[in-house]
């Protein structure tokens, strides 16, 4: 296949092109950058560096849309928020676009989005089917979909993908903890009784493919472990990989006070499981967390 990502140089996207290329597909990258997709991926990869660049000419087998700015990266300032919304929706209307001016249509899309929808909704368990509670959070990630869902209107099948928080090497959401732990200041974050819905890499990667290429698979999928764990337990797990002491919890006040709104993707629980994945009969190499992390960290 001939695939277009967006987001193609983010953590996700720097381990799912090069899976993609191992298999023989053509990819190319929108990045606002080239001289960091030339420098990840050599000439590998074409680069774009404009959608609005692309012609009805063009052709794409499939779409894999991760472009965003960074969630956690900065204060949810009102202006931030409009960043995060801004970055999310313009790629993605810009993606509808070429597909609607596109001769040949790209057979599917698959869309990101985050478990962040679902909100916190303490142990409740929650699949595709749960509704989401209205917070931030939620109406960025039920915007994001709703722009993606627009490319049905074209004859493309379309997947969103409510990404949880990815286990990876050298990088995502795990290494800054890691780095805690190694000073010392590793320990369980409020309660520590909120649900952290988690994915191995690998497992996230071989979730895409398999969206890429079941034809009978189209609408909303969870993309986590079918073990979510709490805080506490996540903690305790790494703490015990690293063979460092958890002594230093981090109360909800201290996080709320450093994080303002966004300490709630801290805070937050959401007791999520892939259960469209797994009736599909899909395989995890990782459904454990003890064996996904022992796995990453073997690795450093």
């Amino acid at each position: 296949m001939n695939i277009l990502v967006t987001g193609g140089t983010g953590f996700i996207g720097g381990s799912l092109c090069p899976a993609l290329l191992s298999e023989g597909h053509a990819v190319s990258v929108y990045s606002r950058y080239p001289n960091k997709v030339a420098s990840i991926f050599d000439n590998r990869v074409e680069q774009i560096s404009s959608l609005r660049n692309l012609t009805e000419d063009d052709h794409f087998d499939a779409i894999v849309n991760f472009a965003g700015a960074p969630i956690f990266a900065s204060r949810w300032s009102e202006e931030r928020k409009q960043v995060l919304l801004d970055s999310r929706i313009n790629t993605t209307r810009l993606l509808i676009d070429f597909i609607a001016r596109a001769k040949t249509k790209p057979a599917v899309l698959l869309s990101g989005s985050a478990i962040g929808f679902y909100g916190n909704q303490g142990d409740t368990l929650l699949d595709e089917f749960s509704s989401g509670l209205d917070d931030f959070g939620h109406q960025l990630c039920a915007a994001w979909e709703h722009e993606a869902v627009a490319a049905k209107e074209h004859g493309v099948r379309v997947c969103l993908l409510r990404t949880g928080l990815v286990i990876g090497k050298n990088g995502g959401f795990l290494e800054p903890m890691i780095q805690s732990f190694k000073f010392g200041l590793g320990g369980k974050l409020g309660s520590g009784n909120q649900w952290m819905p988690w994915i191995h890499i690998d497992d996230y990667v071989a979730m895409c493919k398999t969206l890429l290429n079941n034809d009978a698979l189209e609408g909303i999928f969870n993309l986590t472990a079918p073990n979510p764990a709490t805080n506490r337990d996540f903690t305790q797990a790494l703490a015990a990989q690293l063979k460092r002491p958890a002594l230093l919890p981090m109360p909800d006040w201290v996080l709320k006070l450093m994080l303002g709104e966004r300490a709630e993707l801290l805070l937050g629980s959401q007791r999520v499981i892939p259960k469209r994945l797994q009736d599909a009969g899909f395989q995890f190499k990782y459904p454990d967390l003890d064996a996904a992390l022992a796995n990453v960290l073997a690795s450093r």
